[in-house]
Formats: structure tokens, C-alpha cells, sequence
């Protein structure tokens, strides 16, 4: 058994019961359900969620409202999402990921896959406030645990939970280089399928918002075929 609380979002009753079944016996013994988006909410609000498996396609509020929701509220943006759904383009594993999701696993699905991804998941994901809580950096400030930040420019502004994911790793590991492949199992997860211009783009954003010069960086640096390092200069 274990102290993990898990919460299944499906509106199709037999896969709640099925999923439920599965976790329960695999020694997940505190596992809820919602058959909607907005019932979700609700719950995740009223208790804490160490992670939460969530359709897209359902009646009220989709996959999609909830981790819209999720992001805008603070108390709920840390919690890890993984995908389970019958939307298999790559559009909407984009936008899952986008919108905060840490991996997405398409229906029909095999059972024992699912519970090693979310063991794998349960085995990584950081507790909000471990690690790098705050980062200081050539004028620019970060909070991990608001997730707010100031620019040397003086800008408020919220970042994404995976763009905060990913500058949180690479601060962690202030001035070494991580691997592309380190990064993106840890942004997405082993299996999604993520191309070379999603991790690119991120860093872009990061650039745009932290860097004086986005086209000259002095912070987050990209070591070509190997992958990315951070380094804090003085002021």
C-alpha cells in the first residue's frame, strides 16, 4: 500500500470502475473519481491530488477547460496530469502539454502500460516547493512556488507550468549541460511524442522573457547535439 491520492476524470462509467479496480489493486487505495470536468474541480480544490488522470472529451467542462483551470489557479498547477484519451493527433498531445499535462496516453490503451507510467511519474515528480524554490538572476526574479515571475525589466508576468518545469531543472543543475532526452523525459514523459521545435520553443520563450538580448543569451545556453545548460552571471 501507499500514502499516493489519485483522481480518474472519465464521463464513460465502465472505464472509471475499470481504472479504479486496477489501481486499487495494484495498492493505489485512495483513488476518486469524476465523471465531468467541473466535478473534478471541485474536488481537487476541496483535498490534494498527487495525480490525476483526465479525459479529454466530456460534458460540461472538456480535458482541455480543466487544465486551462488548473493553470490559473495556484493551488492546483502543481498537481501532474497524465492524458487518457481517444484524441490521438498530434495537435492535441501539443496542446495537452501545453496547457501543463506531464504525458498523454491514447485510448485503447494496455492497463499495465499505464500503471508504469504512473508509478514512473509518482517516482519523479518533485513535491511543489522541493528543489529550487526561488531563482535571482541578472535583474530577473522567479518564484516556483507562485509561479510568478519579474523581468530585468520590471514585467510581472506568469509563465507556463512547463516552461517554469524546465527552467526549474535546468537551475537545479546550475552549469551543467542536460540532455535533450533528460529534458523532455522530464518535461513529457518517456512515450509522448514530442519533435525538436516543442523543447526549441520553449527555450525561445524563456529567452524572450529572461534574456537582455534573446539573440545573444548569457543564461540558457544551447551545446549543440548535446543539449541545454543554464549559468547564473553576475550582475
Amino acid at each position: 500500500m501507499n500514502n499516493f491520492t489519485l483522481l480518474i476524470v472519465d464521463d464513460i462509467e465502465d472505464n472509471l470502475v475499470a481504472l479504479t479496480m486496477r489501481l486499487e489493486l495494484s495498492g493505489y487505495d485512495d483513488v476518486s473519481s469524476a465523471s465531468n470536468g467541473r466535478e473534478a474541480v471541485e474536488l481537487m480544490r476541496e483535498r490534494k491530488f498527487d495525480l490525476v488522470l483526465l479525459d479529454i472529451m466530456m460534458p460540461e467542462m472538456d480535458g482541455y477547460q480543466v487544465l486551462e483551470e488548473m493553470k490559473i489557479d495556484t493551488e492546483l498547477r502543481d498537481i501532474p496530469v497524465i492524458m487518457i484519451s481517444a484524441v490521438e493527433d498530434l495537435d492535441s498531445v501539443v496542446r495537452c502539454i501545453e496547457l501543463g499535462a506531464v504525458d498523454y496516453l491514447t485510448k485503447p490503451f494496455n492497463l499495465r502500460e499505464l500503471l508504469l507510467r504512473v508509478e514512473a511519474l509518482l517516482r519523479r515528480h518533485p513535491a511543489p516547493g522541493a528543489g529550487v524554490d526561488m531563482l535571482d538572476f541578472s535583474g530577473n526574479k522567479i518564484d516556483f512556488r507562485t509561479h510568478r515571475a519579474r523581468t530585468w525589466k520590471g514585467q510581472e508576468v506568469e509563465p507556463t507550468p512547463t516552461e517554469l518545469k524546465l527552467l526549474r531543472l535546468l537551475a537545479s543543475r546550475e552549469g551543467v549541460v542536460v540532455s535533450r532526452r533528460e529534458i523532455v523525459d522530464h518535461l513529457f514523459g518517456t512515450s509522448t511524442p514530442v519533435t525538436t521545435r516543442t523543447l526549441d520553443n520553449l527555450v525561445l520563450r524563456l529567452r524572450k522573457l529572461f534574456e537582455r538580448e534573446s539573440q545573444h543569451p548569457r543564461h540558457l545556453h544551447t551545446v549543440r547535439g548535446v543539449g541545454l545548460r543554464f549559468t547564473v552571471l553576475e550582475k
